[in-house]
């Protein structure tokens, strides 16, 4: 056996953090994130139990995130608002619970759940998420993180109220490729960072249209739960299963839907939080379905030992200036940083893959994952954390996401952005997008 299978180590900082002991252990500033002692283990009695998992949403991305749930830990509830996807993820499961309503099976569930993943439209991310964590519930929640940016704050509250081990879907964050780019731009590589340039394919459905007219509902299909806590619109097509990422009332649009993926390379490198100001010019919309395309540019002051900077979004086709790229072709999406000793280019979603422009790689230190749900479910039974849990890493990095989408509705006005106290500086008018209210019987 070669020495990478006996033991993955980096040094991070003054001390070493092998395999065993990576989830009890801090990596310096977002190349990896491990804090010992601060969540609680899995049932006290024993680490080594195993972990039992409900699962609220098991169709699209909730298939793949119950079956990760599977192979780390044991499935004893399944939950969806289409009855043929809970019938479907019976089958690989037989002796799980089946519900539609996930409130009732946290209710009923209490005491037989350990964890939950939450792998809902956008809009059901937090109601679901919250109620399990007000339980206790570690929680895997599917990016991005919630639906407003009241929500996100919430639960990265609550996940450290309670002593949770948490996670984000944002796969990339456990790609060695990601970390050792991060640690590249932190270790100063392409030197001071002014200037970031983020682009995406999507939309990939239709956005910047009117509403669908009424249409007859699937049987299989609770509809009042899908809608849950927003306000009760009748049933078209459209909406569900996919196409509900571009109606402001379920989804966030293109950013919402990539961001937290190809963002997080530069979010992990720069500390991308609390922007001062964020302005978006767009096709047009009207405040029903996102619009067509967006171009978002986002203003961040000094952060620590960083210099201010500015990022930009593109989406629905527009990208950066050819020039920017030395020569490179432009990826259909991925991410560019600019500093005053070169450039770093990551083409794709996840940030794994990247090239230094006009600078030369450096050896950097950076702790090694186990892959995206394992690091979950291992932080579990250790009382560490992954790298993208709630407090520290997936919430501010879903706010910075999410206040691109507040710029979307502003429809081109400046956003001055007030951090500390969440609101938007003199745009009353904004609160109800940072707080939504909630459809009745639904709550946080």
């Amino acid at each position: 056996m070669s020495d990478q299978k006996k033991r993955v180590t980096r040094k991070v900082g003054s001390f070493e953090t092998d395999r065993r002991k990576f989830l009890q252990a801090a990596a310096v500033g977002g190349a990896g994130v491990w804090i010992a002692g601060s969540v609680r283990p899995l049932r006290a009695e024993s680490a080594n139990e195993e972990i039992r998992f409900a699962c609220i949403g098991v169709g699209g991305k909730g298939s793949s995130d119950s079956a990760d749930a599977g192979k780390n830990g044991k499935v004893v509830a399944i939950c969806d608002i289409d009855d043929e996807r809970v019938a479907k993820a019976a089958e690989r499961f037989p002796d799980a619970k089946q519900y539609n309503d996930y409130r009732k099976m946290l209710d009923e569930m209490e005491d037989s759940i350990d964890a939950v993943t939450v792998s809902t439209p956008d809009h059901s991310h937090a109601p679901a998420a919250v109620m399990a964590m007000r339980k206790g519930k570690h929680c895997f929640c599917q990016k991005p993180m919630t639906h407003s940016l009241y929500e996100t704050r919430l639960m990265g509250q609550i996940a450290k109220e309670k002593g949770l081990t948490t996670q984000m879907g944002n796969q990339g964050t456990s790609t060695s490729g990601l970390r050792r780019g991060a640690a590249t731009v932190k270790a100063g590589a392409i030197g001071d960072v002014h200037e970031v340039h983020i682009w995406t394919n999507r939309p990939i459905w239709p956005q910047g249209i009117a509403a669908p007219e009424p249409s007859p509902k699937p049987d299989n299909v609770h509809w009042d739960l899908w809608i849950g806590p927003a306000k009760y619109r009748p049933y078209a097509k459209g909406y569900h299963p996919f196409a509900w990422r571009g109606w402001w009332d379920f989804g966030t649009g293109a950013l919402g839907d990539m961001a937290c993926h190809t963002m997080n390379l530069p979010f992990a490198a720069l500390d991308m939080r609390s922007p001062l100001s964020v302005q978006a010019v767009t096709s047009g919309h009207d405040h029903v379905s996102y619009p067509k395309n967006s171009t978002i540019t986002y203003e961040f002051g000094p952060r620590g030992d960083l210099p201010p900077m500015t990022m930009t979004w593109y989406d629905g086709g527009n990208v950066p200036a050819t020039e920017l790229f030395e020569g490179e072709e432009i990826s259909e999406s991925g991410s560019l940083m600019i500093g005053t000793k070169g450039k770093l280019y990551s083409a794709g979603d996840y940030g794994e893959h990247w090239k230094l422009l006009g600078a030369d790689e450096i050896d950097v230190d950076y702790v090694e994952s186990p892959g995206h749900f394992t690091e979950f479910a291992e932080a579990i039974k250790s009382g560490g954390q992954s790298m993208s849990n709630f407090p520290n890493y997936a919430t501010p990095l879903t706010e910075t996401v999410l206040l691109g989408n507040l710029a979307v509705w502003a429809d081109g006005e400046k956003v001055e952005w007030d951090a500390e106290n969440l609101e938007a500086k003199g745009r009353p008018d904004l609160a109800p997008i940072i707080q939504h209210e909630y459809r009745e019987g639904w709550t946080l």
